[in-house]
């Protein structure tokens, strides 16, 4: 069921999507490329709940922030450690578990290729570093769904600037008024707002444990194939 805040809009000819927690859970993969990282480093492991607790602005940011966790619970241990030699531990260590353990939510298939055989335009933008986020589609066959691929490293800014999403409308030749962004954070929720496109969410994911409800999107959908069937009927509608 999916709730909506503020005027309704019409058509939609662009749906962006987050990557991870909005298209696949990557969870169980990203913890374990993030402790192997930190066991490279002399550090260590964290429980998966502190890192899920940190998905979202990217691997180098988890890990960024991780460290400052690891470096305040262990000052004279992980304090001595920097962080340059543990991303770069990250990045080898990612690449190794990407895609091993990721799973395309319930729908997610269906609904990317109900869009796209409608002739809506679709983009995946993620905060996660482009190459990475590139293998976790064609890990999970999600990339032939997509016209574009936004990475946190691909443009100037990332999620939430209000060029991120701009740039992809643009790219498209698209109003932002018949644009749509689909995420599970607070962040996806401010990305969308700050560019003018309908901040639509799943109540699943990664949003630090918060319900998404509190970030206050336009719609919550149940999942990925409700918000297909609400683009066709607009789409519809409007013929």
């Amino acid at each position: 069921m999916a709730t909506e805040a503020g005027s309704a809009r019409g058509t939609y000819d662009l749906v962006s999507f987050d990557l991870d927690g909005t298209l696949v859970d990557t969870a169980a993969e990203i913890a374990e490329a993030a402790n192997r990282a930190l066991e490279s480093n002399g550090i260590a492991r964290r429980p998966v709940a502190d890192i899920v607790m940190l998905i979202g602005a990217g691997t180098r940011e988890l890990m960024l922030r991780l460290l400052r966790q690891c470096q305040q619970a262990d000052p004279l241990g992980a304090g001595r450690v920097r962080p340059e030699p543990v991303l770069a531990s990250m990045d080898l260590h990612y690449a190794q578990t990407t895609g091993t353990m990721a799973r395309p939510y319930p729908g997610c298939h269906e609904a990317l290729a109900a869009l796209r055989a409608a002739g809506v335009r679709l983009a995946c933008v993620t905060n996660k570093e482009e190459r990475h986020a590139r293998r976790v589609l064609q890990a999970s066959r999600l990339d032939g769904h997509f016209d574009l691929l936004i990475g946190g490293d691909t443009l100037e800014q990332r999620k939430p600037h209000p060029g991120v999403l701009r740039h992809v409308a643009g790219v498209f030749g698209v109003d932002v008024a018949r644009a749509a962004h689909v995420g599970d954070s607070s962040i996806d929720v401010a990305a969308a707002r700050n560019a003018g496109l309908a901040a639509w969410a799943v109540p699943y994911g990664y949003n630090a444990g918060e319900p998404i409800e509190l970030s206050c999107p336009d719609r919550v959908f149940e999942g990925l194939e409700s918000v297909a069937r609400h683009v066709l009927s607009s789409r519809r509608a409007a013929a």
